[in-house]
């Protein structure tokens, strides 16, 4: 018998804008909690647009998101991305170790270097890295690391754009296995792809077509 699911985020007939015209419109979907959902499609369709959405990175030319229920741009958009985590395709370090890199998102969840270990363990890092100059950092580990910066915040989703693309097979398979232990402890997480087989391991799957001309969804 199939477990319904509570709705959290909804995109209700969105469009946005480019320059030579519509990057997505007519674009309706939702994204149930505690799960992983993976948005797939080609290059060009508006995955990454579409999920710069939910915390305002973007806002739409027409339509609304809606995040718990309220369209997201009644939110504090800082508070809206406090909840609502994007981590890009490339990992990004600050200067300092990887404590200081944590503490930068919560200093006192973080707590310094010796109150990381939990984060670190939480996304398969060592906790002896804690003190580790973040740019000495290996691309996989950077990676780790740039979500365990988002988790310190305790989000309630975590949007992640194409969170493998920069990683060898090793890694990359690392870092899917991380993902989808951190939607099966609970967290909704949305996450942009253009790799089909990553599809599987999905609750929820959202397919991106590009825009043409006289179709609107």
């Amino acid at each position: 018998m199939a477990i319904e699911t509570e709705t959290l985020i909804e995109y209700r007939d969105v469009r946005v804008d480019g320059d030579d015209g519509p990057i997505v419109a007519g674009f309706s979907a939702h994204v149930p909690a505690g799960r992983l959902t993976v948005m797939i499609g080609p290059s060009g369709a508006g995955k990454t647009t579409l999920l710069r959405l939910l915390n305002r990175l973007d806002d739409p030319d027409a339509g609304a998101v809606f995040f718990a229920g309220q369209d997201v741009q009644s939110y504090d958009v800082l508070d809206l991305r406090r909840r609502v985590q994007l981590v890009g395709q490339v990992p990004v370090t600050f200067p300092g170790t990887v404590a200081d890199n944590l503490a930068v998102a919560a200093p006192t969840t973080a707590g310094g270097a010796d109150g990381v270990g939990p984060l670190l363990v939480r996304v398969g890092l060592d906790p002896a890295l804690a003190r580790r100059e973040a740019d000495r950092l290996s691309v996989g580990e950077a990676q780790r690391l740039s979500l365990a910066r988002s988790l310190a915040l305790s989000p309630e989703v975590l949007a992640l754009d194409e969170p493998t693309s920069a990683l060898d097979t090793e890694s990359k398979a690392g870092i899917i296995g991380l993902i989808r232990g951190l939607a099966e402890s609970g967290l909704t997480v949305v996450m942009v792809t253009h790799d089909p087989a990553q599809t599987e391991l999905a609750d929820h799957v959202l397919r991106v077509e590009p825009y043409q001309p006289g179709r609107t969804a």
